[in-house]
């Protein structure tokens, strides 16, 4: 039986509806019209997380709901819409490997200021992007975790191989040493391609300033080389060139340890060797997260981290897998 009704406000991007809702003593009446507390338009839901996604602040969005419906939302509001990308990020982060070979694997590492116990703490977000033997790019999986370390990329890597993910011909990285063994670790007989752009400004930044146009210039054409051997005629011009001058026999110590790592691309067919010698192609992936991370500065918790760069890997991974522009030519 009723017994009589109560209001309650249903907010849409139109304005404020109010509606009658039956009032039983049993409590039995229910609708999916709206929810408990929170009563949004879906559309409207859909547009919030869009517009978190792409890079605008919690704050920006409590506005625009304001402009748009003439009411407020909390931020704890957009954090809750958020939670619900959490099933298909689940998803995305655990699904299978083992359907496709990957030929090429990039992988990277950014940090990230994150709440944890009241305290402001730095966490590294791992990613890991495949070629595939179409030569398309993918999104192999992501990890949030504490600093870069052996053990953090030996997880990573090991999630990545419980997924099926099979030994890939090279593997792309920077030279960060934990990173260097957890990739002999887990990818034995994989080789590894050390970035040359990395490499060459590791060089580089020993050098004297003035004074070493030609020297730069000899530097950058050993690993424009198109082969090996190549490669390496034009390393012993560069050392011929600055031998017995004390200023640049650091660069020479740096280059003689890590030249073969570097020119490992070269065993690569020769159109894919723009795209092979360098970690360039994920660090563009970090860069649109740092974009959006900019804009939240601080996440509230490890959980946020993971859903908006989870989010916004997700929407790369479409874009990769959805376009017929093939990464890797031939």
């Amino acid at each position: 039986m009723r017994n009589g009704y109560y209001e309650r406000d249903y907010i849409m991007p139109i304005g404020r509806l109010r509606l009658r809702v039956p009032r039983t003593r049993s409590g039995e009446f229910s609708t999916e019209l709206f929810e408990k507390y929170q009563r949004k338009d879906q559309a409207l839901v859909l547009s919030l997380t869009e517009a978190v996604i792409s890079g605008v602040s919690t704050r920006k969005v409590t506005k625009i709901v304001e402009t748009l419906c003439g009411e407020s939302v909390s931020k704890s509001f957009v954090s809750d819409i958020m939670k619900r990308l959490d099933p298909e990020i689940d998803a995305f982060r655990t699904r299978p490997l083992n359907l496709k070979t990957y030929r090429y694997l990039y992988v990277d590492a950014m940090y990230i200021k994150v709440r944890e116990d009241h305290r402001i703490v730095s966490k590294a977000v791992y990613v890991a992007q495949g070629i595939n033997e179409g030569n398309f790019r993918e999104i192999l999986g992501f990890m949030v975790s504490e600093e870069e370390s052996e053990q953090a990329w030996t997880a990573f890597f090991q999630d990545l191989r419980h997924r099926g993910l099979t030994l890939p011909r090279l593997i792309i990285s920077d030279a960060h040493a934990g990173l260097r063994a957890a990739i002999r670790k887990e990818f034995v007989g994989t080789a590894w391609q050390r970035c040359t752009f990395h490499f060459t400004t590791n060089i580089a930044s020993t050098m004297p300033r003035k004074g070493s146009t030609e020297q730069r210039r000899l530097l950058k054409r050993i690993f424009n080389a198109e082969t090996p051997q190549h490669a390496k005629v034009c390393k012993a011009e560069f050392e011929a060139f600055v031998a017995g001058d004390q200023k640049y026999e650091k660069a020479c110590a740096i280059l003689e340890a890590g030249f073969e790592d570097a020119i490992q691309f070269m065993m690569e067919p020769q159109l894919h060797h723009v795209s092979l010698k360098t970690t360039n192609s994920v660090e563009r992936i970090n860069e649109e997260i740092r974009r959006r991370e900019k804009v939240i500065g601080i996440f509230p918790n490890a959980a946020s981290a993971v859903r908006l760069i989870g989010a916004v890997l997700v929407d790369n991974h479409e874009l990769m897998t959805a376009t017929n522009r093939k990464f890797l030519k031939g």
